[in-house]
């Protein structure tokens, strides 16, 4: 018994090493999977810029931290048309 909590526990610490390792990408293909959004609500300088710091670790996860206490967007969405 003792062997397989070994190799059992061996396994759990590779496997969790390995997806520690893949979160960075995850984050980058949701931040992509919002540019459109993000380009549509602040136009296409704006909303590459707020992409492109989401994208990188840690820096998107202080960005949002940040905005979430400030209350508010650094970038902030652009002018709705008038028609």
């Amino acid at each position: 018994m003792a062997i397989s909590d070994n190799v059992l526990r061996w396994g759990g610490a590779r496997i969790s090493r390995r997806l520690a390792r893949s979160v960075p990408f995850f984050g980058a293909l949701v931040a992509l999977g919002t540019l459109g959004y993000a380009v549509r609500r602040k136009g296409v300088a704006r909303g590459a810029a707020d992409t492109a710091l989401n994208a990188i670790p840690y820096v998107g996860a202080l960005k949002n931290a940040a905005e979430v206490v400030r209350g508010r967007d650094f970038l902030r969405d652009r002018a709705p048309r008038r028609a």
